[in-house]
């Protein structure tokens, strides 16, 4: 096998996220329910033989950073593996960046499960799952089989079901520094350990986000004030919003009687980004 085309990384929402702790060494202990949709990136790749690894974007937007996430995880499975293989990587990039929808995270579990296959190593998920929490807090989610019960920086998955739902999904041009959010001395730091069972039944319930919030959403707000705007223009139509992630991106569950109108790009300021997407019940590579 030479090449991997088309594979889907898909991007995520956090139906809600709380900070319930500090560790020790600085990182936050956190609560959350990530859901995947059905919008993604696409990730090829090709096989070398002369264990170089490189990257190039199908759509660049700037020069590439020396080490992006694809070739951080490409070279810390490679050294793991001990393969004389390298790969080229081709990324597709369709999700917005700087969103809290974890693409790049996604871009490298995709990497992660290609390279398992492409290079044939035969490695057990787990063991993916194990590297994949060194490169990024959300990186093991995308190695899992779909919505999923996050704790602890985000190595500690339980899968969940979830009912379909639709969602509207709106990013604004400017991004949020996920460091500056961490550090804001107002973020919230102590939310009630929530015990799964009953928060899952709250849920589940309808309507989709009648429990919990975004612990990081006031404080994205005012660092990023169109968080704050797409907040209220999707209030205004009536929907209940909620960041995901740290920002900038936040979504509402549509009702079924919603129009369609609701993603025309006319209806919404130049440059932001909006999409009704749904949730999925399983990731796309969760059978790999």
């Amino acid at each position: 096998m030479r090449r991997l085309l088309d594979l889907p990384a898909p991007a995520k929402v956090n139906l809600f996220l709380h900070v319930v702790g500090r560790r020790a060494d600085g990182y936050h202990e956190l609560q959350s329910l990530f859901a995947p949709l059905d919008w993604h990136d696409v990730v090829h790749l090709e096989r070398r033989d002369d264990g170089r690894l490189s990257r190039e974007d199908v759509h660049p937007d700037g020069d590439l950073p020396a080490e992006d996430l694809c070739l951080r995880a490409a070279r810390a499975l490679q050294q793991a593996s001990g393969t004389t293989l390298g790969v080229h990587i081709v990324l597709d990039k369709r999700l917005p960046q700087q969103a809290g929808l974890g693409g790049g995270s996604s871009d490298a579990a995709t990497v992660l499960l290609g390279l398992n296959r492409l290079w044939g190593l035969g490695w057990p998920r787990v063991r993916l799952a194990a590297l994949a929490a060194t490169l990024g807090a959300d990186v093991p989610f995308f190695l899992g089989q779909g919505p999923a019960w996050v704790e602890g920086i985000g190595e500690r998955l339980r899968p969940v079901e979830l009912p379909a739902r639709e969602l509207l999904v709106v990013k604004p041009p400017a991004g949020v520094p996920t460091a500056a959010v961490f550090g804001a001395p107002d973020l919230p730091r102590a939310t009630p350990r929530a015990d799964p069972d009953q928060a899952l039944a709250q849920l589940c319930a309808d309507p989709l986000l009648a429990w919990g919030g975004n612990d990081l959403q006031a404080v994205a707000a005012r660092l990023c004030p169109p968080v704050a705007e797409a907040l209220r223009r999707l209030q205004a139509l009536g929907l209940q919003p909620r960041m995901s992630g740290s920002g900038s991106a936040v979504f509402a569950v549509l009702p079924p009687t919603a129009p369609a109108a609701l993603a025309d790009a006319a209806m919404w300021p130049p440059g932001w980004r909006v999409r009704r997407c749904r949730l999925l019940p399983r990731l796309p590579l969760a059978a790999w």
